[in-house]
């Protein structure tokens, strides 16, 4: 079944909920498709009157920094051996590729990382969880955190939301345009992301000196 389609059939408070509880587990570091519940929740909130996308916004926004700030704590607590354990876990998410391209990012850039982490699938599920591994001041991360969590959720609820109302006369269409572009929005982060770290290795590499020999 579609997921529109699923979500229709499902009560207005149900769908507030599972927005949040969805991005908040996704914030915490569990990979599912928060993004996508998002964008479906919009779309349905331009055509159907029940649905407040003011609230739908908030709670989407609630979950993202309640999931990070979740995700920082056990970050914190758990450490690297932590990551690893995620790695066994998720070798698709959390291989060590990934946590490095993930690192490399919060040491050049710091809350920052945290703040525009929100827009890239990759980083959305490793922010919260690294930043406390790689203990970030909270205060810093807390600020990121929750500017980021409301300008992403609440920024896509009201783009997709204003985009169905405008377009009503392709609004079934527009689900899935929605979805597919959810979906390639996200490739496109982990292709670039993972590039830049390949030649990032590599310079690595090259920067590395040659062994000596033994005994000159």
């Amino acid at each position: 079944m579609h997921v529109q389609e699923w979500l229709e059939t499902v009560p207005p408070l149900a769908i507030y909920l599972l927005v949040g509880l969805v991005i908040g587990l996704e914030s915490l570091g569990i990979p599912l498709p928060g993004e996508i519940i998002l964008v479906s929740s919009a779309l349905l909130a331009s055509q159907h009157g029940e649905i407040d996308p003011f609230v739908l916004g908030a709670c989407a926004s609630a979950g993202a920094v309640i999931g990070d700030s979740i995700g920082y704590a056990i970050g914190r607590k758990g450490g690297r051996p932590l990551l690893a354990w995620l790695g066994a876990k998720f070798p698709r998410h959390f291989s060590e590729g990934h946590v490095a391209t993930a690192e490399r990012s919060f040491q050049k850039w710091g809350m920052w990382a945290v703040f525009f982490g929100r827009f890239v699938a990759l980083l959305r599920i490793f922010a919260g969880p690294l930043a406390g591994v790689l203990r970030m001041p909270y205060w810093k991360f807390l600020i990121a955190n929750v500017l980021g969590g409301i300008v992403w959720a609440g920024g896509t609820t009201a783009v997709i939301y204003y985009v169905g109302v405008v377009a009503e006369s392709w609004l079934k269409r527009f689900s899935w345009l929605g979805l597919v572009a959810a979906v390639l929005i996200g490739l496109a982060s982990f292709l670039i992301v993972k590039r830049k770290a390949a030649k990032a290795g590599a310079a690595h590499q090259e920067a590395e000196p040659a062994p000596v020999p033994a005994g000159d």
